[in-house]
């Protein structure tokens, strides 16, 4: 008997026939004989419609009043698939954030998990319970306040909880049947991998997957919980997201990803000064805003260039912090552009190929797509390229690695860029 975390995403439970459905698959692990820890999001469509409502009074509702009203689209799912569970003859048991004690810091619609207080948990599955949490949510450990984890939080809720009862294993059950090698709506010939590491999850997840949320990769990682994606409508295997050392096969390059939610910002004109990038960064920082792929041009007569991307979500604001810092540290001028996207190619087995680089450009070359920015890692190369030619661009990069095949090519010997 093995303890095991499942999560069911919003479209997974989006109407009561599917609340009904996902209540027969963990009936099937019931019987035989493991224990069931089962987080569920808010039905599809339901947190939006909340979030509308809420604009219905107020173009700036608050934060802390907006968090308490989004939990209950979590409340409703968790209570109506109890209700299918004990139809079917399972004793359920739901709880909510506080009530599992998810314990969080205060940033209310971002909150991250501090701890989990696996007790109550533990006396219900003691007694024979089918545990089923509220996902997305905690409570804040100082005051009590009701606090959300932010988008693809229940992901997060799942992994921290697989990761504090010791779980076997966490199942994130969503409307993909894993991981592929791309965006299959993309490119039709993606496959899906049967394993991934943690570090190449992180990559994908940061660069424009949406199969899970960096947040909870990155805890599986922090405390080793094996997760496995798979669809809630199939019973096929899905995707293993584990450890580097316990991959079978590290391809050179496992996957392509691509982000459309950038925009990119330019200072022309700064002073190459120690400190004025500091100033720069500063006020971004501390809005909360994420910056990516910074370049910095060789300065000339004591005068640079800036670039720099952000997510487009965050892009007016980060546009007005920086023109209002450009002006105390003498910057010429401040550019915006909306038009861009980044394209990524992921792998650990990069690390022990050369021309993996020289074949991304040339790729990308016979496509006369043109490479704005460039920003590398271990394992993973990204190009800012014009938002138009980004599905041509994933296409090209997907056959020109070999990724629709079974059998990982073998790499072109050529110099790393």
């Amino acid at each position: 008997m093995a303890l095991i975390v499942q999560k069911y995403g919003g479209t997974s439970v989006g109407d009561i026939e599917r609340i009904k459905n996902v209540a027969r698959k963990v009936k099937a692990r019931v019987d035989q004989g493991h224990q069931l820890v089962v987080v569920l999001s808010a039905m599809a469509g339901v947190t939006n419609s909340l979030i509308a409502l809420a604009g219905e009074i107020s173009s700036d509702p608050d934060p802390r009043e907006l968090d308490v009203l989004l939990t209950t689209g979590e409340q409703q799912s968790v209570a109506l698939f109890c209700m299918a569970a004990r139809e079917m003859g399972m004793p359920a048991r739901s709880l909510m954030g506080f009530q599992a004690a998810i314990l969080t810091d205060r940033m209310f619609g971002r909150a991250r998990i501090n701890f989990v207080e696996t007790r109550r948990i533990h006396e219900l599955l003691d007694k024979g319970r089918l545990v089923v949490v509220a996902g997305f949510q905690g409570v804040d450990e100082d005051t009590g306040d009701i606090t959300t984890l932010g988008r693809g939080g229940s992901d997060t809720t799942a992994v921290a909880l697989a990761a504090a009862l010791r779980a076997e294993v966490c199942e994130i059950y969503t409307d993909v049947e894993g991981v592929f090698t791309t965006d299959p709506n993309v490119e039709p010939k993606a496959r899906k991998l049967a394993q991934v590491s943690y570090e190449e999850m992180l990559e994908m997840a940061s660069l424009g997957a949406k199969v899970l949320d960096i947040r909870s990769v990155a805890l599986a990682a922090k405390f080793g919980v094996r997760v496995h994606v798979r669809s809630t409508f199939t019973d096929r295997e899905g995707t293993m997201v584990i450890p580097e050392d316990h991959i079978d096969e590290k391809l050179m390059v496992s996957g392509v990803a691509y982000n459309k939610n950038e925009a990119r910002i330019k200072v022309r004109g700064v002073p190459d000064q120690p400190g004025v990038a500091s100033k720069l960064f500063t006020p971004i920082s501390q809005a909360g805003i994420v910056v990516d792929v910074i370049i910095q041009n060789t300065s000339a007569d004591g005068i640079t260039d800036l670039t720099f991307t952000v997510p487009k979500t965050d892009y007016k604001r980060a546009l007005e912090l920086v023109q209002q810092v450009a002006q105390t540290i003498g910057a010429r001028a401040v550019r915006g552009d909306t038009d861009i996207a980044k394209v990524s190619i992921i792998g650990i087995g990069m690390r022990n190929h050369s021309g993996v680089a020289t074949k991304m450009f040339e790729t990308l070359a016979r496509e006369n797509i043109n490479i704005q920015m460039i920003n590398t890692s271990e394992i993973k190369i990204s190009c800012v390229i014009e938002e138009k030619y980004t599905e041509l661009a994933v296409r090209a990069l997907h056959e020109a690695f070999g990724l629709a095949q079974q059998n990982e090519p073998e790499a072109e010997e050529v110099s790393r860029v």
